[in-house]
């Protein structure tokens, strides 16, 4: 493949991947703020096929073509400091993910699968909302910091 067929990819990947972060808590956020339980069920059900979907095939994308474009380069991933500066925000974003989001998300699931639509929404589902839209929030600013580093290369 051509170096601009691997560019192309990562930036397939950086669009999934920053693009379903950001559009999801948005309208998680708005349907968590109906207070109806159905909704919030609903959007919750689909932050997990959504993260499937786009998020966890952004990141594929997004790794396979940055490495494949470096290969077909020469370049060595691991020696420009701006590569390396990129690299660390987006293991920094995923180890936030991976270590906070993602069991918010599973916890939050499994009290949704419960909702009734006569019932109000319990405290720990909102409690658990509010963590994962603030840690959603800082997860999403080294993603935008690797951004900015693979535009720039300082």
């Amino acid at each position: 493949m051509s170096y601009e067929g691997w560019k192309l990819l990562h930036l397939l990947g950086v669009v999934l991947l920053v693009g379903n972060v950001t559009v999801t808590s948005i309208w998680k956020l708005y349907a968590d703020r109906t207070g109806d339980a159905r909704i919030v069920a609903f959007a919750q059900r689909l932050v997990t096929v959504t993260d499937w979907f786009f998020t966890f095939w952004g990141v594929v994308l997004l790794l396979l073509g940055g490495f494949g474009a470096a290969w077909q380069i020469g370049l060595d991933p691991f020696a420009a400091r701006w590569l390396v500066a990129a690299e660390l925000q987006f293991l920094a974003a995923g180890a936030i993910w991976l270590g906070l989001l993602v069991p918010i998300q599973i916890r939050q699931a499994r009290l949704a699968r419960g909702f009734t639509p006569d019932q109000p929404i319990p405290e720990a589902y909102r409690r658990l909302s509010r963590r994962w839209i603030v840690w959603g929030l800082i997860a999403t600013l080294p993603l935008l910091g690797a951004t900015w580093e693979m535009i720039a290369k300082h």
